[in-house]
């Protein structure tokens, strides 16, 4: 499965100077927040797959002008072709403002999906706004990690965490990508791709976690 993930800046090339088939060959796209909700109906409408999106701290007109065609899974767990993926979207709060967490408010998010990790034995890509503490985030307090993010991954070990937050620009030392145990931690600002293989995951680890179906280019997209 090739997966394009996109985050905070809007790629020139993507959108203003988009090339018909640009995006042709992606069978996934995710959004790890700060972006424009045409840009990502856009995106879902060109690359004809489904876009899954948290919020960014600066995302705060989605509940009036949502990204049409993609799917909001912050604060859920969502299966597709059998990859097991998590959103945890917002940032750790330095003002009072929507989508910003405390460190233990973040916790809490993530305790209430327990139940669901446990029945479905783990998540293979989490996607985040804010990065894990310590991976990838930056030394000013809106821009620092949680920590409650690090300790998902000593847990459960996810062969990748997404996320946005931290520009690029902000540095020339910014990694791209990082290695923390099993997990790779990518930085998807503006845009960043991988291929990742898909997963089968019996119905019975499903256990009474209830999903819905639809149709999307043929493919069972299931979301609690």
């Amino acid at each position: 499965m090739k997966i394009l993930t996109v985050s905070d800046e809007e790629c020139p090339a993507l959108w203003d100077y988009y090339v018909p088939g640009r995006l042709a060959g992606y069978d996934l796209i995710l959004s790890c927040g700060d972006l424009n909700a045409k840009y990502l109906s856009f995106l879902v409408t060109m690359a004809r797959c489904p876009l899954l999106y948290v919020h960014g701290n600066h995302d705060i007109n989605y509940n009036i002008t949502p990204p049409e065609g993609c799917d909001c899974i912050d604060g859920q767990i969502v299966m597709y072709n059998g990859l097991r993926i998590l959103g945890l979207g917002g940032c750790r709060r330095y003002h009072r403002g929507a989508h910003q967490y405390t460190e233990n408010e973040m916790r809490r998010r993530i305790l209430k999906l327990r139940l669901q990790l446990t029945k479905l034995k783990g998540v293979d890509i989490v996607v985040t706004h804010a990065p894990p503490e310590g991976l990838g985030d930056a030394d000013d307090p809106a821009h620092w990690g949680f920590a409650a993010l690090r300790e998902l991954l000593d847990q459960y070990h996810p062969q990748y965490l997404v996320h946005g937050h931290v520009h690029m620009a902000y540095g020339h030392d910014i990694p791209r990508v990082l290695e923390y145990g099993d997990t790779k931690i990518i930085n998807a600002c503006e845009r960043f791709s991988f291929e990742i293989p898909d997963r089968e995951v019996p119905p019975k680890q499903l256990g009474q976690v209830i999903y819905k179906t639809r149709q999307k280019r043929g493919d069972d997209f299931l979301t609690p």
